[in-house]
C-alpha cells in the first residue's frame, strides 16, 4: 500500500499565512564562495562558487511593513494583531495533533522556495522518537509533493560521523532540509557537541559554521519541548533568517507572531481529526467477601433488554471468569457453580437501557462497565484487554466492507509483561499475551456462533489469536525486546532507542494491509514511552495497561489516534469521501483504567486548557474589530454599531443566555443549516457563525461515553422483500459517469464581469522618516543610532509616488496559471479585457492582486464546470448488499429512534430537522418504506462523492406512486444565507443532473426543509 495525500485547505493557508508576511520579496537565489571563514559574494550568473544560501529579506521590506502584512493576516485568520514584531520574523502556527502538522511544514518550505527562492531548511525536535516521525514524513510525502512542485527535497538527518552530508547541505542548490533533535547541539563545556568543534575531517572547520553561513530557516516542532533557557541560546548560533515553531500546545510565554490558529475544537467541529469516546471502568463497593460482577454492556432490540456480565464460575480446575448475556430473572448463584458469594440475592430484577443499568434482588445496582466485588490490577487489565477486544471487533465488522483496516493499540510499562525469555532465550507470552490470546479466543467464538458464516467472520477464522498480536519495543544484541532506552536527558520520558521506531515507522504501510496472509497484526503492544513521535492512522482504539499517574496527560495518551483513517488504497477517509458520516467511522475509542466521568473530565479540562486563548462568551464585544467576509469575497471589519445589531439578534433570536453561552437552539440550528443573524451582516452569515463557533463550550469539547451506543441497526428483511421497496431501488440504483464541456471563451467572459466588479486590491504605503544629526556626545551614540533626531515622517501612495517592490520582476500569467489550470492563452485573454483601473492595481500590490484574481477566476470556473456537466446513466447498478453491511451504533433517545416505515429497525438522525423528518415519513400512510441511504450509495462530481440523504417510496393512491430521493436541509431560506456551502451547492447540482439523467418522470430528487415541502414537491 502507498499512501495517499490530498491537498486540504487549512493546511494551505496555513502555509500562505507564512507566505504571505513576507509578500513583496522577490526570487532571488544566492551563492557564496567560503574561505577560511569569510564570504565573498557572486552574482547569480557566475559558476564558482561553493554555497547557496537563503537571500537575506530585502530592505525595502522594513519592520513596519512585515508588521503590516502580519496584522492583516492575524486579523484575517480572527488572531489578535501584534502589537510588534516579537521575537523578530519569529512566526508561530498552531496546529492540532493528527491533523497534519509535518506536512504542513514541509508545504510551507515548498511555498517559500516557489514564491522567494529560500531554500535551506533546518527542523529541529525534542525527542529521536519525533525525529524518526519528521523523517518518515518526508519519505511517504515525497512522490506527493514532487507532482505538485516539480521538485523533491533532499532531506536527511544530521550525524556528527556523517559531515560530508553538511557540505552537500551548503553546497547543493535545491531544497535541503536538515533534521536535528536538540541534544545533538545542546551541551556546551566538556559535554560539547561535535557540531561546535573544529575537526580533522572536515577541514578544520565546525560544521555550525558552514551551518549558519546559509542563513537557513528554522522550524521548530514542538517548541515547549525544544526551548529551554539553554536551547534557546544555542539555537541562536545557527543564524536563522526566520524561525517558524508549530506545536498543539504551545506555551503561553513563548507564542510568537502567531499566524495561524487551528486548535483542538477548530479541528474537531471541522471533523479533521476522531471524535474521541470513552469506556471507562468503575471499581465500586470492593470488598473480600462480595461476589465479583463486571456489567460489560446492556443490549436493546426489539425483543426484551439483555445484559452481558461477567462472574466467577467454579470449574473443574478451579474458579474462573466467565461472561455470560442474561436476561430477568438470571440467578448467578445456579449458574456459577453454587458459589456461595452470590447465594444471597444476585438474581436479575431489573435491566434498564435509558441509563445502562442492570439490579439484582439484593439492591446491588451496576451501570454499564462497573465492577465489584474481588478486583486486583490483574483483573483490571484482564477487563480492559477483553473492552479493548471488544470495541476493536465492533468497529472492525462495521468497516469490513469499507475496505478499512482496524489497530488497536496497548501501552505498558514493562516488556516482561508481554513477552518473557527462558534460560535458553526461547520467548513466551507474558500475563498481558496470555490474557489477550484468552479473551480473544472466547469473544471471536462467541461471535462466530451469533453470527453465522460471512465474510467477516471468514476473515477472523483466517487470523490466529497468537498472529494477531505484536510488540514494539527496543531490541537488544540478542534481538530480545528489553525496556526503553534511557535518553541523554534523564527528564525525557521517550525512549531514544532507534531499533525501537525502525519497527514502527518501517512498518507503517505494512500495519494497514488488511491480508490476513501478509499483515495478520490488528494488535499492537508498546512501551508508554514510546508514546510521542509516531501514529498510524488506522489506530481506532487506545488502551493504557497501566496506573494511570499524574505526569501523563490525557491528550498525550489519545494523541497517536487522532488522525483519520484510510483504506485499502492509502486514500483519506475524511469529508469529501464521507461527508456528515465522517465521524460514523473515524471513532477513537479509549479504554481507561478509571470511570468514564473521570477520565472524560479530565481530558476536558486538558483541552480547556488548550484552547484558553477562545472566548468564552458571547457578546457585542466578540464582534467588533472582526473581519467579516460576505459571500462575495468582500471582506469588513465590524463596528460598535454593526456588534450590538449582531449580539442583540442573537439573544432575541434564543441562541445565547444571560451568561453569553450558546445554547441548544442555536446547535440545533446550526445541525439544521438554520441559523438566523443580523440584517446587517445576512451576507456574512458564515463569518458570523465561524466566529460563534470560535467560542469555548463544554458541550463541544466533552468526550462521548462509548457504553451509550446501546443500539445496533438491524435490517427489517420483510422491507427489503417489499415490492415497493424493490421498484424503488431499481429506479434510483443505476451507476453514471459525468463529463465537464465548459465553453472557455464563456468563461473568459465571465471572469472579466467579475475581476471587474469585484476585485479590490489594497495598496502598500511606505514609510518614509528623515532625520538629522545632532551633538555627538560619544562613540556609543552612533553605534545606538541616538545622534540622530527624528525630523519628518510622511507616506507615499504608491499609485501616484512609488510602486510596491518595483525592482521585483512577476510572471503575472505564469502565476495565474499555477493557481487556475487555465491555459497561458485563456489568462491573457481575460488580463487584456479587464479594465485599465482593475489591472492597474497590479502595480499596487502585485502578491495580492494574483491571489484575489486566481480566485475569483476559480470560482466561475467552478460554476462553468457545474453549468456545463452531463451525466450518462451505465447499465451497472448498487446492489442491496451497501444495507446488509453492519450499521452503526446509536442511543435510544439521544441519535437513535424506533421507526415502522425505515428499512431498519431504527434510525440514526444527525439533527432534530432529520429526526423530526423521519417522524414525518414514519407517521404518514401514503409512505410505504423510506430509507436513510447510507454512504456507500453515492454520485460521482468533480467537487467529491455526494451521498443523498433519504429515499422514498409512496403508495400509489393520494399520492401517484412516486419515488423520491431527498437532501433535507433545515430551512430553504438558510441556504440563501450561505449557511450551504459552494461544495455543498455543487454537489446538489450535479446531483439534480444525475436524476434529470435517469429519464423517469416518477423519480423526483429536491432539497427540502420538512414533509411539507416534500409533499409539495411531489405534488407540482
Amino acid at each position: 500500500m502507498k499512501l495517499q495525500f490530498k491537498h486540504q485547505k487549512f493546511q494551505a493557508d496555513a502555509a500562505k499565512a507564512v507566505v504571505d508576511v513576507f509578500a513583496g520579496q522577490p526570487y532571488l537565489t544566492m551563492n557564496y564562495h567560503i574561505d577560511n571563514g569569510s564570504d565573498i559574494y557572486q552574482t547569480d550568473m557566475e559558476t564558482s562558487f561553493t554555497g547557496w544560501r537563503n537571500e537575506q529579506i530585502v530592505p525595502e521590506l522594513n519592520d513596519s511593513i512585515i508588521l503590516e502584512h502580519l496584522q492583516k493576516i492575524q486579523r484575517t485568520n480572527q488572531i489578535e494583531p501584534s502589537k510588534q514584531l516579537e521575537g523578530h520574523y519569529n512566526l508561530t502556527i498552531e496546529m492540532e495533533t493528527g491533523v497534519g502538522k509535518t506536512y504542513t511544514y514541509i508545504k510551507t518550505m515548498y511555498e517559500l522556495n516557489k514564491h522567494y527562492g529560500w531554500s535551506k531548511f533546518i527542523v529541529v525536535v525534542p525527542s529521536v522518537a519525533i525525529r524518526e516521525g519528521v523523517y518518515k514524513s518526508f519519505e511517504v510525502t515525497q512522490d506527493h509533493f514532487a507532482e505538485e512542485y516539480g521538485k523533491k527535497i533532499r532531506f536527511f538527518i544530521y550525524n556528527s560521523a556523517q559531515l560530508t552530508e553538511i557540505d552537500r547541505f551548503a553546497s547543493d542548490s535545491s531544497i535541503n532540509v536538515m533534521i536535528i533533535n536538540s541534544q545533538a547541539f545542546n551541551a556546551k563545556g566538556k559535554d560539547a557537541r561535535r557540531i561546535y568543534m573544529k575537526l580533522d575531517e572536515f577541514r578544520s572547520r565546525r560544521p555550525i559554521d558552514i551551518i549558519a553561513k546559509t542563513n537557513p530557516i528554522l522550524i521548530i516542532d514542538e517548541p515547549q519541548s525544544v526551548e529551554g533557557k539553554q536551547t534557546k541560546e544555542r539555537m541562536k548560533e545557527f543564524n536563522p533568517m526566520i524561525t517558524l515553531r508549530y506545536s498543539a500546545t504551545h506555551r503561553a510565554d513563548s507564542i510568537y507572531n502567531m499566524v495561524y490558529r487551528l486548535d483542538a475544537m477548530e479541528a474537531y467541529n471541522k471533523r479533521l481529526v476522531k471524535k474521541i469516546v470513552v469506556k471507562g471502568i468503575t471499581e465500586s463497593g470492593s470488598t473480600a467477601t462480595d461476589g465479583f460482577v463486571y456489567l460489560e454492556s446492556i443490549n436493546l432490540s426489539k425483543a426484551d433488554p439483555t445484559a452481558t456480565i461477567q462472574f466467577d464460575c467454579k470449574g473443574k480446575s478451579g474458579l474462573r471468569k466467565v461472561t455470560r448475556t442474561v436476561g430477568l430473572k438470571f440467578n448467578l448463584y445456579d449458574h456459577s457453580g453454587n458459589l456461595d458469594e452470590y447465594k444471597d440475592g444476585y438474581v436479575v430484577k431489573e435491566i434498564d437501557g435509558r441509563d445502562n443499568h442492570i439490579e439484582f434482588l439484593n439492591g446491588v445496582r451496576l451501570f454499564a462497565g462497573d465492577v465489584v466485588g474481588k478486583v486486583d490490577e490483574d483483573q483490571l487489565r484482564r477487563i480492559q484487554i477483553r473492552e479493548t477486544i471488544l470495541s476493536h471487533l465492533e468497529r472492525e465488522r462495521q468497516l469490513f466492507h469499507k475496505g478499512i483496516k482496524v489497530l488497536s493499540l496497548f501501552f505498558i510499562d514493562e516488556v516482561d509483561k508481554y513477552k518473557c525469555y527462558d534460560a535458553a532465550g526461547q520467548p513466551y507470552n507474558g500475563i498481558y499475551a496470555e490474557m489477550f490470546e484468552q479473551e480473544y479466543e472466547d469473544i471471536v467464538g462467541q461471535m462466530q456462533l451469533s453470527l453465522g458464516e460471512d465474510d467477516y467472520i471468514r476473515y477472523l477464522k483466517a487470523i490466529s489469536a497468537h498472529d494477531t498480536h505484536a510488540g514494539y519495543f527496543s531490541v537488544d544484541k540478542k534481538g530480545h525486546f528489553v525496556n526503553q532506552v534511557a535518553g541523554d536527558d534523564k527528564r525525557e520520558k521517550t525512549s531514544n532507542d532507534i531499533s525501537a521506531y525502525d519497527l514502527i515507522m518501517k512498518n507503517k504501510e505494512l500495519l494497514l494491509d488488511r491480508d490476513p496472509k501478509r499483515s495478520p497484526v490488528r494488535f499492537i503492544f508498546s512501551h508508554s514511552a514510546l508514546r510521542e513521535g509516531w501514529d498510524n492512522p488506522n489506530v481506532f482504539q487506545i488502551c493504557t495497561l497501566k496506573q494511570s499517574s499524574s505526569e501523563v496527560r490525557k491528550r498525550q495518551e489519545v494523541g497517536r489516534g487522532l488522525r483519520l483513517c484510510v483504506n485499502q488504497n492509502g486514500e483519506r477517509m475524511d469529508a469529501n469521501v464521507l461527508g456528515n458520516d465522517v465521524h460514523n467511522i473515524n471513532i477513537l475509542t479509549v479504554i481507561a483504567s478509571e470511570s468514564y466521568d473521570s477520565f472524560a473530565k479530565g481530558l476536558q479540562s486538558e483541552l480547556a486548557e488548550a484552547v484558553a486563548n477562545r472566548p468564552r462568551k458571547v457578546d457585542a464585544a466578540l464582534f467588533v474589530g472582526r473581519v467579516l467576509t460576505d459571500t462575495n469575497g468582500n471582506e469588513q471589519i465590524v463596528d460598535t454599531d454593526t456588534a450590538a445589531a449582531i449580539y442583540f439578534d442573537l439573544v432575541q433570536n434564543g441562541y445565547v443566555d444571560r451568561h453569553g453561552a450558546l445554547t441548544d437552539k442555536y446547535y440545533a440550528d446550526h445541525a439544521n443549516h438554520a441559523v438566523q443573524v443580523a440584517e446587517e451582516v445576512a451576507d456574512c452569515a458564515a463569518s458570523v457563525i465561524d466566529l460563534l463557533d470560535s467560542v469555548y463550550s463544554d458541550k463541544v469539547m466533552l468526550p462521548e461515553n462509548a457504553r451509550s451506543n446501546n443500539v445496533e441497526l438491524k435490517i427489517d428483511p420483510d422491507k427489503l422483500a417489499m415490492p415497493e421497496f424493490k421498484a424503488l431501488w431499481n429506479k434510483i440504483s443505476p451507476k453514471s459517469v459525468y463529463v465537464v464541456d465548459f465553453d472557455t471563451d464563456e468563461l473568459v467572459q465571465k471572469s472579466i464581469r467579475s475581476l471587474n466588479r469585484n476585485l479590490n486590491v489594497s495598496k502598500i504605503y511606505f514609510k518614509v522618516e528623515s532625520g538629522e544629526m545632532t551633538e555627538i556626545k560619544s562613540k556609543d551614540s552612533l553605534l545606538d543610532g541616538s545622534a540622530f533626531a527624528k525630523a519628518d515622517q510622511h507616506q507615499y501612495d504608491p499609485q501616484t509616488k512609488i510602486h510596491a517592490s518595483q525592482s521585483v520582476k512577476y510572471d503575472l500569467i505564469g502565476k495565474l496559471v499555477a493557481e487556475t489550470k487555465l491555459t497561458r492563452k485563456a489568462i491573457v485573454q481575460i488580463l487584456v479585457g479587464i479594465e485599465k483601473a482593475v489591472f492597474d492595481q497590479f502595480k499596487d500590490n502585485p502578491e495580492e492582486f494574483i491571489l484575489k484574481a486566481a480566485a475569483l477566476i476559480n470560482d466561475e470556473k467552478a460554476t462553468a464546470i457545474i453549468q456545463h456537466i452531463t451525466y450518462n446513466i451505465l447499465d451497472e447498478h448498487y446492489d442491496t448488499d451497501i444495507f446488509t453491511e453492519p450499521t452503526l451504533k446509536g442511543k435510544l433517545g439521544t441519535n437513535v429512534m424506533k421507526v415502522q416505515r425505515h428499512l431498519y429497525d431504527h434510525l440514526i438522525y444527525d439533527s432534530t430537522n432529520e429526526r423530526d423528518f423521519a417522524a414525518d415519513l414514519d407517521t404518514n400512510r401514503d409512505v410505504a418504506v423510506y430509507v436513510k441511504l447510507p454512504d456507500g450509495f453515492y454520485i460521482s462530481t468533480p467537487v467529491g462523492k455526494y451521498n443523498p440523504d433519504w429515499a422514498i417510496a409512496f403508495y400509489e393512491g393520494t399520492v401517484k406512486h412516486i419515488y423520491f430521493v431527498a437532501e433535507t436541509k433545515g430551512t430553504l431560506d438558510s441556504m440563501k444565507l450561505n449557511h450551504i456551502t459552494p461544495v455543498e451547492q455543487a454537489k446538489i447540482d450535479c446531483a439534480r443532473a444525475h436524476f434529470k439523467a435517469l429519464n423517469d418522470e416518477n423519480v423526483v430528487y429536491d432539497v427540502v426543509s420538512d414533509y411539507q415541502t416534500l409533499l409539495n414537491a411531489v405534488m407540482k
